[in-house]
């Protein structure tokens, strides 16, 4: 088993097929054939089921597939070092849906015009789907809500977000729990940081008797509490970007509502695009030195 066996492998594991994989790969179909099979016999091992007109990874294949990605981004990394060029390939980047909204699209302009050769894959998800995912290898980095205490990841706190929670207009003030009692509550999924905030300000009681609306963008969010729909807990940096109707904003209680952003990846595999990812964000880094926020008072979005 080479390189060239494993890039033929995970091609063939991406495309679902021999000939979109011999396309792809500009060979020809028997020569992709070939090659899989010296493969499955090398390691002794069945690596994929046929399913119709597609290829559909065995569970041996899943785990190759896991070695390959790792063996073959080390590869890449060590030509990288090596030949001394500027970093270049895929970073695969994860993010919240609040961060990509009102921080990233800085960030990723900065970070292009650094570095032009790293195509960014960007995925948007849950403050623990996104931990997972980095911990698991499927992405290089992810900006998340918490830093997860595990010694394989490290964390640099980037972005200070402070949390509000907005309502309709002609709401009255919201200090509780009982001010949302006959609301319902907008949030996002299980594993979403920012409802585990939420959560934890309004307290067992309340959430067993309230209705909850499950939503996963922001948009949608302040587009349903402007229509009336209920309530929310958003960064109020997402409400500078997000123009989709007006609410009204309430502050919480200090304590919840100042949160930081992390960014986090495993700082043992760190390509050198992530290197690069965390120079720059070190080198525009003021989380402790920004200016905080005047207190809110039911200010109109």
């Amino acid at each position: 088993m080479d390189l060239s066996d494993l890039v033929i492998f995970k091609t063939v594991a991406e495309e679902g097929g021999i000939v979109r994989a011999a396309r792809k790969l500009h060979r020809v179909q028997s020569n992709v054939t070939t090659r899989i099979k010296q493969l499955e016999a090398s390691i002794g091992a069945q690596l994929f089921f046929r399913d119709r007109r597609r290829l559909v990874l065995s569970p041996n294949g899943e785990s190759l597939l896991v070695y390959a990605d790792k063996l073959l981004r080390l590869a890449d990394e060590a030509r990288t070092a090596l030949s001394g060029q500027p970093p270049s390939g895929v970073l695969r980047l994860g993010a919240l849906e609040s961060t990509c909204a009102s921080r990233l699209p800085a960030v990723l302009s900065r970070f292009h015009a650094a570095f032009p050769n790293v195509r960014v894959a960007l995925q948007t998800g849950t403050n623990d789907a996104l931990t997972a995912a980095v911990k698991e290898r499927r992405l290089d980095a992810a900006f998340i809500a918490e830093a997860p205490v595990d010694r394989e990841l490290t964390a640099l706190p980037l972005f200070r977000e402070r949390l509000v929670l907005i309502s309709p207009l002609g709401h009255g003030p919201i200090g509780g729990p009982r001010d949302v009692r006959d609301d319902a509550v907008i949030a996002f999924p299980n594993g979403c940081a920012y409802r585990r905030i939420l959560e934890r300000w309004l307290g067992a009681k309340s959430i067993a008797a309230l209705r909850i609306l499950e939503l996963s963008s922001y948009h949608a969010i302040v587009a349903c509490v402007a229509s009336g729909t209920g309530a929310a807990l958003v960064p109020e940096s997402v409400l500078d970007v997000v123009r989709t109707g007006e609410v009204t904003r309430h502050p919480l209680p200090q304590v919840l509502a100042s949160i930081v952003t992390p960014l986090i990846w495993r700082a043992a595999e760190a390509s050198p695009s992530v290197t690069a990812l965390e120079s720059l964000l070190r080198a525009d880094r003021k989380p402790h030195r920004q200016r905080a926020p005047a207190k809110v008072k039911e200010n109109r979005l």
